[in-house]
Formats: structure tokens, C-alpha cells, sequence
């Protein structure tokens, strides 16, 4: 009988290599990431088909005006507008909410935030929205939701789901929350982001939430990055009535702090669509 002898480097090699083999097996795995099989049937959109300059459709789409502490709080330093400098679109098929550096009552910059309530609501199924967002320090796109019942329920307990919030300082990051009664502000809970590739600002991505009664998925061009359970909540499940439709652009605020010299303007958000769905 020979006896085997094994070189001690041969088996290393072999070792590291093994180890690097499944290390990529595993990306792989997360890279093919099996969605959930679900059947969506649309139940409201807009394409955005609009003229140049024109505002967007009134039957879809209310404006919000005045300052973002008029009753927004957050400590945002823009003043939304009506204009078509911040709010119009582009004939090309997007709306473009813009934020620009300029002295317009009382406040330095101005901007824009549009919304469906009191004109569209749903409870449970997929929103998406295809969106270019803006850059640059103390600028604050986002594409969220609030319950329906606000006026009569006060923020937080209405409930809040952001489905896309950005600082502008970090591009390559987005964030997906929820702010609820004894979660709210500071404390939501969220979770962050990364694009692999490239930066969220250069090219247009879908961002969507899947909801149903007891979870939240959260999507970024279809890979699912988060999902929210009650009992991820410390408080009150709130997610349980119609939720209406927000796009704004901030500038400032506590969550992505001040512009400074690095951040240009004018600064836009480009949205391609906004799709709901609803489970068949």
C-alpha cells in the first residue's frame, strides 16, 4: 500500500479556493432573488402625457403651497409653489418638481410637492413610481404615502410609508420607512439601500412598495431590499386603511441637513409614472 502524500501549499490553494467559489455561489443566489408570485391588476396612473409648462392632471393631482414648516414641520427652508418653474411637465412624458435657490416669500428656495388626496386613496397593493432623482447636500426627493384619515387622526397615528426618501448628499442610497404612533421621526423604522452600480441621480429607477395586511415589501428596480412585519413595529399597526400618494422635492430639513456651496441649483425630480395596483 503507497502512502499518499499531500503538499501542504496544494491544499491551501484548494481551501482559498473553495472558499471564494461559495462566496460568489452566495451572490449569485442573492442576485437571482425569487420575488414574490403575486397577480396585479392596475386601478390608477398617470403617465404624465401632459404639454410643456402644463400643469399636472387636477383630477389626479392636488399642489401644495407654502413653506415646508406651514404645518409639515421637519425644519425644511423651501417655500412649494404652484409655478411651473417647480411644478410642470416637460411634454417628454415626466413630471419635473424643481427645486431652485432664489428669494420668494420670505424663504431662499423654492420647490414643489404634489399629492392625491382627496382624490385618489387605496389600502393594499403595489405603488410604483419611475424616477430620476436630484443631488447634492440638504436636497430631500421622495415618493411616500399618509393615511387618508389625517385631518381626523393626526400624524403620526395616521400612519406614514415612505417609499423612496433620498439625501442628496449620499446618491447612491435610498431609503425605505414607516412612521407610526411611538415611531415616528428619529425614531421610523427604515432602512437603507445600496445601489450596486452607478448613482440613483444619473439614470431612472422603480421604486415600489407590495402591501398587504400584515407586511411591507419594499422594491428597488423589482429586487426586494426590505420587508416590514407588525411586529417590526414598537407601536401600533396603522397600515390598515387607504393611504394617498405624495411627491415632493425638500430642500433642508432634519434629515439631510443644509445646502452648502457643493450643492447646485436648479435641482429637479423627474417622474416617468406613478402606477397603483391592486392583488387579483
Amino acid at each position: 500500500m503507497k502512502l499518499l502524500f499531500i503538499n501542504i501549499k496544494t491544499v491551501f490553494a484548494v481551501g482559498i479556493f473553495l472558499l471564494i467559489l461559495n462566496l460568489l455561489l452566495g451572490c449569485d443566489k442573492e442576485a437571482k432573488q425569487t420575488l414574490p408570485q403575486r397577480n396585479w391588476e392596475l386601478t390608477w396612473a398617470d403617465d404624465f402625457s401632459g404639454v410643456s409648462g402644463s400643469s399636472p392632471d387636477a383630477s389626479k393631482w392636488s399642489i401644495d403651497i407654502g413653506t415646508g414648516d406651514g404645518g409639515w414641520g421637519n425644519s425644511e427652508l423651501q417655500y412649494y409653489t404652484d409655478r411651473s418653474q417647480n411644478v410642470s411637465q416637460d411634454g417628454n412624458g415626466n413630471m419635473v418638481i424643481t427645486a431652485r435657490k432664489e428669494s420668494y416669500a420670505s424663504a431662499a428656495f423654492t420647490s414643489g410637492r404634489i399629492k392625491t388626496k382627496g382624490l385618489f386613496a387605496q389600502v393594499y397593493g403595489r405603488f410604483e413610481a419611475r424616477i430620476k432623482t436630484p443631488y447634492g447636500p440638504g436636497i430631500w426627493p421622495a415618493f411616500w404615502m399618509l393615511g387618508s384619515n389625517i385631518d381626523a387622526t393626526p400624524w403620526p397615528q395616521c400612519g406614514e410609508i415612505d417609499i423612496m426618501e433620498q439625501r442628496g448628499q449620499e446618491p447612491h442610497i435610498t431609503y425605505g420607512s414607516i412612521h407610526g404612533p411611538g415611531y415616528s421621526g428619529a425614531n421610523a423604522i427604515t432602512k437603507p439601500y445600496g445601489l450596486p452600480n452607478g448613482r440613483f441621480d444619473t439614470d431612472y429607477h422603480v421604486y415600489a412598495i407590495e402591501w398587504g395586511p400584515d407586511f411591507i415589501d419594499y422594491f428597488v428596480d423589482d429586487f426586494l431590499y426590505q420587508r416590514l412585519t407588525p411586529k417590526d413595529a414598537p407601536g401600533e399597526w396603522v397600515y390598515v386603511q387607504p393611504f394617498y400618494i405624495i411627491l415632493n422635492v425638500a430642500v433642508g430639513g432634519n434629515f439631510v441637513g443644509f445646502p452648502n456651496g457643493l450643492t447646485p441649483f436648479p435641482q429637479a425630480m423627474y417622474i416617468d409614472y406613478v402606477k397603483v395596483y391592486k392583488q387579483q
